[in-house]
C-alpha cells in the first residue's frame, strides 16, 4: 500500500519537544497508538519514537491481511483461545477486547539515532500532517483534570503474604516452580486527562517501551521496561525480566543494591527459571539448534529500580508465520511462571481480579512483516466511560520467595503509578 511521506530535521535537543508536539496532536484522534524508547535503546530498537492514529480498519485477530503497517494489543485473555483449558472468570472492568489490531491512515516515526520526524499517510497532503503536528504546544498541559484517587486494593498485606503461603506450598507439592502474582489497586468515578497523566508518568518514569494507547474510551498509560517479542527479518528475540531492586540516590549504596541484585540466588533462580520458559516457547518457532541466550543475568538501571534481564533469541523456522511465533509465546513466562497453562490455572485461583490489558501487550507489526512488542507492566488503565481506573503490580513467587519482602516489592512498583497524582 502506497503512503505519502514527507520528512523534518529537528536540533537533537529537540527530541522531547517534538514528542510533546506528537502527544498534544494525537488528542484528537479516538484510535491511537504511540511509543516511546526514552532515549534506551537496549538490545535492537529501529524507532525512538513511533505512533500511529486513525483506523482504516480494525481486526480482532493475530491474522492480519495485508503487508502494511498494523498497531494494536494483546490481552492477557487471549490465553483462553490458545489454551482450551483456561479461563477467565472476573469483570472485565478496563474494557479491552483479546485483541485489537488497527491499520493507521498516518504514521510518525523518529529512528533510533535519529533527529528527523517521518510522517507516512494514506492521506494525499503529507505536509499537512506534518504542519499540523508542529504546530502544537511543545508543552502537554493539563486540560481538564485535578484527580486525587483514592485507591482501593484488592489484596491488603496480611492476605497477600497469606496467599503467597500457599502459593509455596504448591511448588513444594511439585504443582509448579515459579509462579506471577499479582493484584490490582482500582479507583472508581476519576475524571482525568489521560494524556497530561502519560505524559508525567513518562517524566516521572521513563522507559524503554512506555506507550500511550487510546482505543476509543479505553486508555493505556504505560512505563514498561520490558521486550515481550522482536522480529527481524528470520531472526526473533526475547527479553524477559525477573529480578527487581530499588534505586538509592546515594551513588555507593546505589551500586551496591545493583550488585546484590546480581548476586542474588533467589533472583538468578527466578530468571534462569524463565529464560528456560522462554527458550522453549522460542523453540516452538525457531530452528532446531538455533536457540541461544546471547546475554543472561543482565543488570540494566531504570529510575526506581534495577532490573535483571536476559536475551533469547532464535532463527525462525521456514514457513512460520507471526501469527503463530506470537501465539507460541504467549502470553509472555515473565508474567506466568512455570509450567504455564498450571500457573495460569492457579492465578485465576488465586488472583481477585482480572488482568485484561494488564500482562499483555502492545507493539506493532511494519510493512515488512517484522514487530517489536513490549510487556505491558507499569502501567495504568483507564476506561474513560465507565471512569474506571487500576493498575496492578506483582511478582514472581519461588520456594525461597519471603511473602513479607514479596510485597515490599509489590508496593515498590506501585510507586510510580500513584506519585503521578500527588
Amino acid at each position: 500500500m502506497k503512503r505519502n511521506t514527507v520528512s523534518f530535521s529537528f536540533a537533537e535537543n529537540e527530541r522531547r519537544l517534538i514528542k510533546n508536539k506528537m502527544l498534544n496532536w494525537l488528542r484528537s484522534f479516538s484510535i491511537f497508538s504511540y511509543m516511546d524508547n526514552n532515549e534506551y535503546g537496549h538490545g535492537p530498537c529501529r524507532y525512538e519514537m513511533l505512533a500511529g492514529c486513525n483506523a482504516i480498519q480494525t481486526k480482532h485477530s493475530l491474522d492480519l491481511p495485508e503487508r502494511d503497517w498494523w498497531l494494536g494489543h494483546i490481552s492477557y485473555d487471549l490465553k483462553n483461545a490458545i489454551e482450551p483449558k483456561l479461563q477467565s472468570n472476573h469483570i472485565n472492568n478496563t474494557g479491552f477486547e483479546d485483541v485489537l489490531f488497527f491499520q493507521p491512515e498516518t504514521v510518525v516515526y523518529i529512528k533510533t539515532g535519529s533527529s528527523e520526524l517521518h510522517v507516512a499517510t494514506l492521506k494525499e497532503d503529507a505536509d499537512a500532517i506534518l504542519d499540523a503536528i508542529l504546530a502544537m504546544p511543545g508543552i502537554v498541559r493539563n486540560t481538564h483534570d485535578d484527580a486525587k484517587p483514592h485507591w482501593n486494593y484488592r489484596f491488603q498485606k496480611e492476605r497477600y503474604i497469606e496467599v503467597v503461603e500457599r502459593i509455596r506450598k504448591h511448588i513444594e507439592a511439585g504443582d509448579c516452580y515459579e509462579l506471577n502474582f499479582c493484584t490490582e489497586a482500582y479507583c472508581e468515578a476519576v475524571e482525568m486527562d489521560a494524556v497530561y497523566r502519560f505524559y508525567k508518568l513518562n517524566s516521572l518514569n521513563p522507559s524503554p517501551f512506555a506507550a500511550l494507547y487510546r482505543n476509543e474510551t479505553k486508555w493505556l498509560l504505560c512505563a514498561s521496561p520490558e521486550r515481550f517479542i522482536y522480529r527481524e527479518n528470520d531472526m526473533l528475540l526475547s527479553q524477559p525480566i525477573k529480578g527487581t531492586a530499588r534505586r538509592s540516590k546515594d551513588a555507593v549504596t546505589d551500586e551496591a543494591l545493583k550488585q546484590a541484585l546480581l548476586h542474588d540466588r533467589k533472583e538468578r533462580a527466578e530468571n534462569v527459571m524463565i529464560v528456560d520458559l522462554v527458550r522453549n516457547d522460542l523453540a516452538k518457532s525457531c530452528e532446531p539448534g538455533s536457540v541461544i541466550v546471547p546475554e543472561l543475568f543482565g543488570v540494566y538501571s531504570f529510575p526506581q529500580v534495577h532490573q535483571l534481564i536476559s536475551t533469547v533469541c532464535g532463527k525462525i523456522k521456514e514457513g512460520c508465520g507471526n501469527e503463530t511465533i506470537i501465539k507460541n509465546a504467549f502470553p509472555m513466562g515473565s508474567m506466568t511462571g512455570a509450567p504455564k497453562v498450571m500457573v495460569m490455572q492457579l492465578i485465576e485461583q488465586y488472583e481477585l481480579s482480572r488482568r485484561g490489558l494488564y500482562s499483555g501487550s502492545v507493539g506493532y507489526i511494519d510493512p515488512e512483516g517484522n514487530f517489536d512488542f513490549n510487556v505491558v507492566i507499569r502501567s495504568l488503565l483507564y476506561h474513560e466511560t465507565s471512569k474506571y481506573l487500576s493498575y496492578q503490580t506483582g511478582g514472581a513467587i519461588t520456594y525461597e520467595s519471603v511473602a513479607e519482602a514479596e510485597w515490599e516489592e509489590v508496593r515498590l512498583k506501585a510507586n510510580a503509578m500513584e506519585q503521578i497524582f500527588l
